[in-house]
């Protein structure tokens, strides 16, 4: 639809024009809407022109995604005693389409033209890893599984399963460059904050029990006893996954950081921001190279591997301050069964040297929180006491939260006797000595910023975790059946860039819905083709989520019923980048 206004110099209207395809196939046009008098308009936005055509256009647009439209009926022939055809697909996802518009914004058809400048190959490989990346999302499986799943969208695949895994090594070879691109890219979509980065590591086991090429034994962090490959993973302050890297699993996770680190520096253009990680990645090397150039650290700290005199200060009630007052504050002494001192978080500073480091060390108490260690450790003693009254075997895990470590065996009787069996009670002393830290937590830092703002940041590091939540659980990253090198790293690029995908939606939508239901809403937008000649008509409940991915993307599936003329359409336009959207836009307002 677009703005034009005819009519004589002094008896003019301002109309809104709809152009509209002839079964004949030629373009035409009609009167969609009249806006009114020209010279009416005018005086309405006290004579700016300007200002009166943008106010129409806004009209335009607004009836166009609203579907203010006079379409009539469509009426459409089935036979009681036809048949469908063999093997013929009639069900499609549509939920794709907007993921494929990001992968546009992403610029991802350059990124793979790019490549293709480097090699010699005759499949799409744009295709290909757009693909990847929406049968991860949609439908996480093995290659195979995510290749017969592309056939279910609107576009099938062009290229066969062999051009995949082809594909795979190309995808590997130039992970560094996608990488980097896609970094670049995503700016055109959201504005990257990086005044913060987050970094975190994670591993990925493989259903084989031999080591092979970059799978390792090492310290799996969900206990399984099978080769692992390691990630280290960095994100931006918004949330949104900034760039990562593989290692073999049996590699120490703090030698991981430096190489990935001056890669984001290097490549990225990155150079000033605050370093952001937990305690097992801010060894003290770690937090010598973030403490150079324009670079700042926040690092958690555990009070309980702290030397006996700094941790006695730090457990020590006196010296807190809380936000708003200058006045020092005893925890002793405070009532936690008010609410506003229950949601208080008290803080105190500790000047820390060390090596020749000048630091701060924060501590931060809160009764909420100490509130909810105390709940998570009652439900485990009683777990505890369970496996002691039922004589269960005691067998202590790695697992920090195993409540098994409450359990104490002792191989004497009350009477001081050597016993014929061990005999397990509840470790008291231990439980005793959890409970000191209950509430409290730690940050150490070469900053001299506001106490209140460093502990903000920090709190942000629970969205990295959700991100390696998202690929483990939701991306099914995991386990990997993959076997040469090149092809699981291509694995993981593939997951890594799916989750940008999904953090950008996510940002789109404004944050306001779950991951799941944000999944489970696309993988179940399907439409229903009715006939190889027909259109589609949507097989799938309208909600306020699809309301606002129409919204937000600017294209509708959910006309009662849709043309294919109308869906190529809508296919198309996924396709196009936002500026030349912008332009064909502006142009149809012009008209």
């Amino acid at each position: 639809m677009y703005i034009a206004i005819t009519g004589s110099r002094n008896n003019r209207d301002v109309y809104i024009i709809e152009s509209f395809r002839k079964p004949d196939g030629k373009t035409s046009s009609h009167i969609h809407r009249k806006l009114g008098k020209y010279n009416d308009l005018l005086e309405k936005f006290s004579g700016s022109e300007e200002k009166m055509l943008e106010w129409a256009r806004q009209e335009a647009k607004n009836d166009t995604l609203n579907g203010h439209r006079n379409i009539g009926a469509v009426s459409v022939c089935f036979h009681q005693d036809s048949f469908i055809s063999l093997n013929e697909h009639r069900v499609f996802n549509v939920g794709y389409l907007f993921l494929q518009e990001l992968c546009t914004d992403l610029r991802i058809d350059l990124i793979c033209k790019k490549i293709r400048k480097k090699y010699k190959f005759q499949y799409d490989l744009s295709a290909i890893f757009t693909d990847l990346i929406f049968s991860r999302i949609l439908s996480p499986s093995s290659k195979l599984s995510g290749y017969d799943y592309c056939h279910r969208l609107l576009e099938p695949p062009k290229y066969g399963l062999e051009d995949v895994y082809r594909a795979l090594s190309i995808i590997a070879q130039e992970s560094d460059l996608i990488q980097a691109e896609l970094y670049r890219n995503s700016n055109f979509i959201h504005n990257r904050n990086r005044s913060v980065l987050y970094y975190d590591c994670t591993n990925y086991y493989f259903e084989i029990e031999q080591e092979r090429g970059i799978a390792h034994y090492g310290k799996s962090k969900e206990h399984r006893p099978n080769p692992i490959v390691g990630m280290g993973l960095f994100m931006d302050a918004d949330g949104i996954p900034l760039a990562f890297d593989i290692y073999p699993g049996n590699r120490n996770e703090q030698l991981s950081l430096r190489p990935l680190e001056q890669k984001i520096i290097d490549d990225f253009g990155c150079s000033k921001f605050i370093f952001c990680s937990d305690s097992g990645l801010g060894g003290a090397a770690n937090r010598r190279f973030n403490s150079i150039n324009a670079r700042a650290y926040i690092i958690t700290q555990s009070l309980k591997k702290m030397k006996k005199e700094d941790r006695e200060i730090a457990l020590n009630p006196s010296g807190f301050k809380v936000s708003g007052s200058g006045h020092p504050v005893d925890i002793s002494t405070i009532d936690e069964t008010d609410e506003a001192v229950y949601n208080t978080i008290f803080y105190k500073e500790i000047p820390y040297v060390k090596a020749g480091m000048d630091e701060t060390i924060i501590v931060t108490y809160s009764p909420k929180y100490r509130a909810y260690q105390r709940r998570i450790r009652d439900a485990q003693i009683e777990r505890a006491r369970k496996i002691i009254d039922t004589d269960s075997k005691v067998h202590r895990g790695r697992n920090q939260n195993d409540p098994c470590r409450f359990i104490k065996k002792t191989h004497m009787t009350s009477e001081g006797e050597v016993a014929k069996k061990y005999v397990c009670e509840l470790d008291e002393s231990k439980i005793s000595d959890e409970e000191r830290y209950d509430g409290f937590y730690a940050v150490i830092t070469n900053l001299e910023d506001d106490p209140r703002e460093i502990i903000r940041v920090n709190q942000g590091r629970w969205e990295i975790e959700e991100c390696f939540r998202i690929m483990k659980t939701e991306f099914e990253a995991r386990p990997v059946y993959l076997h040469r090198d090149d092809r699981i790293k291509a694995h993981f690029l593939t997951c890594y860039t799916a989750l940008l995908v999904y953090r950008l939606l996510e940002q789109k939508l404004g944050k306001k819905y779950t991951c799941r239901q944000i999944l489970d809403t696309l993988n179940g937008m399907n439409a229903t083709r009715l006939s190889k000649a027909g259109g589609y008509v949507p097989s799938y409940k309208r909600t306020s989520l699809i309301d606002d991915l129409h919204r937000v993307f600017g294209f509708h599936t959910d006309y009662e019923y849709i043309t294919r003329a109308k869906m190529r359409n809508v296919i198309r336009y996924t396709k196009e980048r936002k500026e030349k959207k912008e332009k064909n836009q502006n142009s149809s307002s012009e008209k």
